[in-house]
């Protein structure tokens, strides 16, 4: 028993080292990941029909391509439509009950009672019942919804204005971006929807958490995205935040969603979910971009400085 023991703790430790230095790489190229920038340069992610987007005909909700916007549907779909429909179709059998059971023909006596604590009973608890059984999945659903953000989570501000959305990025130089609704015939160049094509989009890094945080510059406005489950209000002096993750890569369109002056209806968002090397390579596009979490260069010491100083000198002409 002893012997087997050592050689089972033996080939575990085996195994520990063995798997280190793996780990080690893994973690190694996951950061080189993060700081290569894509050769070629950016070019705008065309969209792909149906994805992202409103469909012609459509019942239910759009597809989603974030975590919570999947553990959303599920919950719609497997749990919450199927109380409706049961709640419907027995409230819907009660009312033909009664009305072929209690109408003035069939019962020209009306009955005198006034109570019945069974019935009374019964149908307090089922309610409370069927509450309950939505209630913990929807606390669940709200908690990852609302979950902190990682210290390291890429920053990303979107700003309210009438009627129009700047982006800002903190962690990568802090430019903006200034977002405006494209106008129809643009629209169909690009082979974008009418009414939710954007000039300038919102880009971030698929899979990444990302702290989106949203402020309105005037009025209340909101920044809502359908297909990655994600509505956020814009309220003016206040600063809400919120995590997002898209899945996978592509181009996913929402609009504002909260009623904010004449042309509410035309501040459209647009949102293009890039790999890292992608982002980074749009990232550098911008006058004084840097990519988020690279290492600052080091500032000169001061005697190499100096000595810098005096080489300029000894070789400037008439030294």
């Amino acid at each position: 028993m002893h012997a087997r023991g050592g050689a089972g703790l033996l080939s575990s430790c085996v195994l520990a080292l063995l798997a280190a230095p793996t780990a080690a790489l893994a973690g190694a190229s996951a950061a080189a990941d993060r700081f290569a920038v894509a050769p070629g340069g950016y070019t705008p992610m065309k969209p792909t029909p149906g994805k992202g987007m409103p469909v012609d005909g459509g019942l239910t909700f759009q597809t989603q391509y974030s975590p919570t916007g999947q553990e959303a549907l599920w919950m719609h779909d497997n749990i919450v439509m199927w109380i409706l429909v049961a709640t419907s179709i027995f409230v819907l059998a009660l009312l033909v009950w009664v009305i072929l059971r209690y109408n003035h023909r069939v019962n020209p006596t009306p009955s005198k009672t006034s109570h019945n604590t069974l019935l009374e009973v019964v149908w307090t608890g089922i309610p409370i019942l069927i509450l309950l059984v939505v209630f913990v999945p929807s606390m669940k659903l709200l908690a990852h919804q609302y979950k902190k953000p990682p210290a390291n989570a890429l920053t990303i501000k979107a700003t309210g204005n009438q009627w129009y959305w700047t982006y800002s990025y903190p962690d990568n130089g802090g430019f903006e971006v200034i977002s405006n609704i494209l106008p129809d015939e643009e629209a169909d160049k690009r082979g974008e929807p009418r009414q939710l094509a954007a000039d300038n989009r919102l880009v971030v890094p698929v899979g990444e958490k990302i702290r989106i945080q949203t402020i309105g510059a005037d009025v209340i406005h909101s920044f809502a995205v359908p297909s990655l489950w994600f509505k956020l209000d814009a309220v003016p002096g206040r600063i809400n935040e919120k995590v997002l993750v898209v899945n996978e890569p592509g181009v996913y369109y929402g609009q504002c969603s909260e009623l904010c002056g004449a042309r509410h209806g035309y501040m459209p968002i647009v949102v293009e979910a890039l790999p890292r090397p992608q982002y980074n390579a749009w990232v550098m596009t911008h006058a004084g971009a840097k990519i988020d979490g690279a290492p600052e260069a080091p500032a000169p010491a001061p005697a190499a400085a100096a000595d810098a100083a005096a080489s300029a000198a000894s070789s400037a002409p008439g030294a």
